[in-house]
């Protein structure tokens, strides 16, 4: 890896390989680090992927060029997928892959307790902007976290420097596609087309087209591409580990274009202080036009473009001012041969390399009153190892156990596999009507696989372990309603129910409006949203301070850290994406975790087989607006317009827009903003599932209802006590509730408990 000049920290440059031939183009540009997915497990999808032989084959031909290999598992897990999950696992131990990208907690606390040896990274769909995420992702065991890509250069310093006093390293994206969602936080894709971001098939609803807005855009939600390749010495001064180029969908010619124009620009400042001042080979291959306004901190309408198709060409003939059919069917010949270039030359470098396997032989010998020899060869590109290995025990004349050909091709067969192709086995040393135990062969193959292996043991596999399904806290199911409005507290009169509050994502600084209002009413639970960066995690963190809450309900990482570590009562909110046993063990022994809801993407039989820690609690939400992204931007720029150039601090505490955006389908979507909150777009269907109280009383310790309006945009708001007291009724069996309450719910659907991932 590179040195900067300042501080000999090394700076690794990580590149996408969707498949092979993109894995060898990052390799030859000079990458440090290469992360690919296989088949299964991943969040790109739509990438070619590879199967595990071929994982194994690009982790050896990395190694020999000194670059490491990451292996994408950054979706959700289901229940049923575990024991799959697990046997993957047995062999990626044994793999020398170099590390491995999460994003479901069930997984931290699969390797922490059964892999150790593997090294895990927190995939960005975890969301991560702030400190005490970073220590909750240090807690269950990460060794890196990858940043969202929403955050500043100031923001990604301060948690660069909170990482390294973890010894958890960072990671940022610097070139490639902006999602204009939090990372993680993006339902649209599961909610419309029930393909979900969080299992690796976005249909990228945020490129689509819509009927023009207001404001005349008709892709309102499309971003530009991220470009740092300026910004590299803000990015060495904040001390950042790893440069990340997004791309795993792309091929081989552009990763190699983008990785060698980074190579050589991290090369060049290392060795001079400067910076390259050519970027123009970036601009050659696929690209939205780029924008780098969210690490500068400047959020503007430039950040958008009405067109999510290649702008190469297009940038081209604005920089040579082409204007005539002429001129521009040149600029097109120009690019097209430059392009061409640059894949005669990614030809030329990758020719020599291969993943094939290495070829081995065995050589079998032996005679009465002798070990048992085998000498193994093995032939990779230009090399070749022999290996000696011989038995304690001597060959003897054959008694019960005997060794012939057939035995030891049957024992020793299973050498072919993902890492090595058997060319033959050679007997004619070996004598005949002998005999050795089956424990003296199974220690000789062994050691064959020690010597092959770097003279590293084997990890033998392991079982997954069944987990204890323990009984539910409740009886009977309870009601829980959320409220985000004062002006709701009369509902606190109405019931018996917990009543969660909801806080904003977004503080003045110091205001003690929400600390009063908890003092006020002990009553309230605070329920913390997902998102809450630098001040606004701070003033959370006071919240909890001064409050000192019996019980809350965080979808933040960072404030169920803080929760475990003042010793306050925290459940995993449903934004928490939790879809498994594993994680649910994960929150209660590494954060002390009281309970978790389930997510909403999952399906009754997807819920069933879930298994609780003892004396956690289950709850599932049956009610509520049903969110499809979130977003650091403003959405009201390309919908209605904004006067306002670009967000400011101001924005969030005061802004409250509401307008919708509709889909050629004819299909209108709530754009939703808070005070306080962030820009938001919901369904126009409200989730709504009565089945799950019929389905799952005997799991679930508690139903939840969202009485709140955030997501409502303009619609006509509903009467909340009449809600809670239908609601209130199915629990206890109330004849008519159920009726009442489909009269009141017009608008709904439970698509996605029907679906599931």
């Amino acid at each position: 890896m590179s040195t900067t000049s300042t501080d000999h920290r090394k700076i690794e440059l990580l590149a996408p390989g969707g498949d092979v031939e993109a894995i060898k183009a990052a390799i030859v540009a000079g990458a440090n680090a290469v992360y690919c997915g296989l088949d299964h497990f991943n969040a790109r999808n739509r990438a070619a992927n590879l199967s595990f032989d071929q994982l194994c084959g690009v982790v050896r031909l990395a190694h020999q060029h000194q670059c490491e290999i990451f292996l994408t598992l950054n979706v959700v897990i289901l229940e049923q997928e575990l024991g799959e999950l697990f046997k993957l696992f047995n062999k990626l131990v044994n793999s020398k892959i170099d590390g491995i990208i999460v994003q479901d907690l069930g997984v931290f606390d699969l390797v922490e307790k059964y892999f150790p040896t593997l090294d895990i990274h927190a995939s960005t769909q975890l969301t991560t902007h702030n400190e005490g995420q970073i220590k909750f992702l240090s807690e269950i065991g990460s060794s890196r976290v990858n940043l969202s890509r929403e955050l500043n250069l100031e923001e990604i310093k301060t948690l660069t420097a909170v990482a390294h006093e973890r010894d958890v390293l960072t990671e940022v994206f610097v070139h490639g596609s902006l999602c204009i969602a939090f990372s993680g936080q993006c339902y649209s894709s599961s909610v419309s087309v029930g393909n979900s971001g969080n299992r690796g098939r976005c249909s990228q609803a945020c490129r689509d087209e819509y009927q023009p807005t207001a404001a005349g855009n008709r892709f309102p939600l499309n971003l530009k591409d991220n470009p740092a390749y300026f910004d590299l010495p803000e990015l060495v001064d904040a001390k950042v580990d790893s440069l990340k180029i997004e791309g795993r969908i792309k091929g081989g010619h552009y990763v190699y274009t983008v990785v060698d124009s980074w190579r050589k620009q991290i090369n060049k400042f290392v060795e001079s202080g400067q910076l390259l001042d050519d970027d123009s080979n970036l601009h050659k291959v696929f690209n939205r036009d780029f924008t780098n306004s969210f690490l500068k901190g400047d959020l503007t309408k430039s950040m958008f473009i009405d067109n999510p198709r290649d702008h190469a060409v297009h940038h081209h003939i604005e920089k040579s001012n082409a204007t005539s059919a002429v001129q521009i069917q040149q600029v097109r010949n120009d690019l097209h041969a430059d392009k061409n270039d640059l894949g005669l030359e990614l030809k030329s470098k990758v020719a020599g390399l291969t993943i094939d396997k290495p070829v081995l032989v065995f050589e079998f010998s032996g005679q009465a009153n002798e070990p048992l020899t085998v000498i193994v060869k093995r032939t990779s590109e230009n090399d070749t190892h022999t290996f000696t290995a011989i038995t304690e025990q001597l060959l003897t004349p054959f008694d019960k156990s005997i060794v012939d050909s057939v035995v030891l091709e049957k024992r020793f067969k299973s050498f072919n596999n993902a890492d090595y192709q058997i060319e033959r086995f050679n007997f004619d040393k070996l004598g005949a009507g002998l005999g050795l135990s089956y424990k003296n062969l199974t220690a000789l193959k062994k050691r064959v696989a020690y010597l092959l292996n770097d003279s590293i043991d084997i990890i033998a596999p392991v079982e997954l372990p069944k987990l204890t399904k323990h009984a539910k806290i409740n009886e009977k199911p309870t009601l829980s309603i959320l409220i985000s409005d004062e002006n709701d507290l009369h509902l606190c009169d109405l019931t018996d129910a917990d009543v969660y509050f909801k806080l904003p994502e977004s503080f003045k600084k110091g205001d003690t409006r929400y600390i009063k209002l908890f003092l006020d009413n002990p009553r309230l639970i605070p329920w913390f949203p997902a998102v809450l960066i630098g001040k606004d995690y701070i003033e959370s963190v006071t919240i909890l301070e001064q409050v000192k809450p019996k019980r809350i309900v965080t979808n933040n990482t960072g404030v169920a850290y803080s929760a475990f570590e003042m010793g306050i009562e925290w459940i995993a909110g449903p934004l928490l994406n939790t879809t498994n046993s594993y994680a649910l063990r994960t929150l209660k022994e590494n954060l002390n975790c009281s309970g978790a809801f389930i997510s909403n993407e999952i399906n009754r039989m997807q819920i069933r087989n879930i298994a609780r820690p003892e004396g956690f609690k289950l709850l599932y939400s049956i009610y509520h607006p049903i969110l499809m992204m979130t977003s650091r931007q403003c959405f009201f720029q390309q919908t209605v317009g904004c006067k306002k150039p670009s967000i400011e601090d101001g924005c969030m505490l005061k802004c409250e827009k509401a307008t919708t955006i509709t889909n050629m389908k004819g299909i209108s979507f709530a754009v939703d903003k808070q005070k306080g909150g962030y820009p938001s777009i919901y369904n126009d269907e409200q989730f709504f599932n009565l089945d799950a109280i019929k389905d799952f009383s005997p799991l679930f310790d508690e139903f939840f209802i969202d009485l709140t309006n955030i997501g409502t945009g303009s619609k006509v708001q509903q009467d909340k006590a009449q809600l809670l007291k239908h609601f209130e009724g199915v629990l206890a069996g109330v004849d008519d509730a159920k009726v009442e309450l489909s009269n009141l719910i017009t608008v709904s659907t439970n698509a996605q408990y029907i679906q599931g991932l």
